[in-house]
């Protein structure tokens, strides 16, 4: 049986006006990962993510680095009650 569980991500640094979101979203789907993003009023980046371990952690990877524009300072990983999402969505 695969566990599936909730992770809040913040993501620092030069990620808003940088496409961050999109490409993440393609990644996460890419993955099978299930949840949302969007941009903080204080020009981070908020993610939760629904999946597995194993995804999470390439999702993670991924987000310490971002698409080629980015610049990531920091990444603030931690557990969240767990959530389900009908897709990876883009909150406006």
């Amino acid at each position: 049986m695969t566990v599936q569980q909730t992770l809040t991500i913040i993501v620092y640094g030069k990620v808003q006006g940088v496409f961050f979101r999109k490409y993440a979203r393609e990644k996460a789907m890419e993955l099978g990962l299930t949840g949302e993003i969007k941009n903080n009023p204080d020009g981070s980046v908020f993610i939760a993510a629904t999946g597995t371990s194993e995804q999470h952690t390439v999702f993670c990877d991924w987000c310490r680095t971002g698409p080629p524009t980015a610049r990531v300072t920091e990444v603030v990983i931690n557990h969240a009650p767990l959530q389900a999402f009908e897709s990876f969505r883009i909150v406006r």
